[in-house]
């Protein structure tokens, strides 16, 4: 007998992949995702789906966007990965244009992989510039499942199993500026997301990033802005800390850096403290991988992109009227949710019992539109949109929702509220 496409790669991933995870997803009935372009994923039926999950973030110019592509094609006949003997043009070219669009003064790049590289990177850069130990960090964070990053992110449940993680490492409240005042004491940085995306989507007080800048620079410690979720447009500006005017010391990148075609991630950081940390070792930090000619390449054509078709202002445009939508549900079904917030086309609707999202994503899911749940905050309902996405497509989305929401009253009834309680 043969096996159908979907029974096939449930069987793998059940024998070698995550077992564990396999059980979950079948049970959520997830198809299995076989082509992607734009705004839409098709599944192994043939089946489309509006995609507003997003990757939790990586496609920000959609699926497969046809300028990346073609950009990432034509390299890939010139030279694929870099001999690492000799300079590589295309590092050369995106890190300029990361300086030029990055805020104030951030100059110099280090390209890696991954977001959690990124943050490696830049602990270790603060580390090394400030010969200080200790990190501020704030409380349901989360900044990549590596042993450093894992120890500034907040979400006990994921670090457990993995300690003793780094020592000296301070966590505060999100978005508690007198909080943090004490905890700076003798830091070497504070790392904190403009907007927390996994925690739960949280907005924070009007100015916290500002405040944050300056308890920084009279403790000593450098402020790292993990813009991974945040950056390129996803928040409305093109980075989440220009709605402050705030320039970090260190700001990481990933997910959206390439357009959603290749993995990349970066630091940038301010001259004065690069060359504190490695203008006498140059290679105390290194990547085999990290800025290689595709990735590169993706990222130079995505910024074009993001710029050419105007998507930082779309990304607001739409996320209003998506935050304005989501809010319009939860006014009619208190009972359900809690609450809706976000910034740009990064927005989270967070119910009142987890218990309602089991119904809600897999009714979104049969009426041909993803969503997420927040991994710190599996209460909360990510709705991530690529910045391509347009007003029609959004009203669908909100559809989606509306119906899932009705379906899990209707279903479930008045679910007790952990919170309320």
């Amino acid at each position: 007998m043969t096996r159908t496409l979907y029974e096939e790669t449930y069987e793998n991933y059940k024998a070698y992949v995550n077992p564990g995870l396999a059980r979950v997803m079948k049970l959520s009935g997830s198809p299995v995702a076989v082509r992607a372009q734009g705004t839409t994923v098709w599944d192994h039926a043939g089946k489309a789906y509006l995609d507003f999950a997003g990757g939790y973030g990586v496609f920000t110019l959609g699926h497969a966007h046809p300028r990346v592509v073609a950009a990432v094609k034509a390299q890939l006949d010139v030279m694929p990965l870099s001999c690492k003997t000799m300079p590589d043009a295309l590092v050369g070219k995106l890190a300029r244009e990361l300086a030029q669009i990055t805020p104030g003064d951030l100059a110099i790049s280090f390209f890696c992989n991954s977001g959690a590289e990124a943050v490696e990177g830049a602990l270790k850069l603060a580390r090394a510039a400030t010969k200080r130990v200790k990190i501020a960090a704030t409380e349901n964070a989360f900044h990549g499942k590596t042993l450093g990053a894992l120890s500034v992110s907040g979400r006990e449940a994921y670090k457990a199993p993995y300690r003793p993680l780094l020592e000296n490492v301070a966590h505060v409240p999100f978005g508690d500026a007198g909080a943090l005042e004490g905890a700076l004491d003798g830091a070497a940085a504070f790392i904190v997301e403009p907007v927390q995306g996994e925690g739960g989507v949280n907005v924070p007080p009007r100015g916290y990033l500002a405040r944050a800048r300056e308890l920084c620079d009279r403790a000593g410690a450098l402020l790292i802005a993990d813009e991974v979720q945040t950056g390129l447009g996803r928040c409305g500006t093109l980075f989440a800390c220009d709605a402050e005017g705030v320039v970090p010391d260190v700001l990481t990148l990933a997910k959206g850096l390439s357009g959603g075609v290749a993995p990349i991630g970066a630091y940038v950081a301010r001259p004065s403290v690069w060359n504190a940390a490695y203008g006498k070792a140059p290679l105390l930090h290194t990547s085999t991988f990290g800025g290689n000619p595709l990735a590169c390449a993706a990222a130079l054509a995505g910024l074009d992109v993001l710029r050419d078709e105007n998507l930082v202002s779309n990304a607001r445009e739409r996320g209003e009227q998506l935050l304005a939508g989501a809010r319009g549900i939860a006014d009619a079904y208190p009972e359900v949710i809690r609450e809706v917030r976000g910034r740009g086309l990064l927005v989270g609707v967070e119910l009142r019992n987890e218990g309602y999202g089991g119904t809600i994503i897999p009714e979104m899911l049969k009426a041909g539109v993803t969503a997420a749940w927040t991994l710190n905050a599996q209460r909360v309902i990510r709705m991530e949109p690529p910045l391509i996405v347009t007003r029609a497509e959004v009203d669908r989305a909100l559809d989606a929702l509306r119906a899932g929401v009705r379906i899990a009253h209707a279903k479930l009834g008045l679910l007790p509220d952990p919170v309320a309680g």
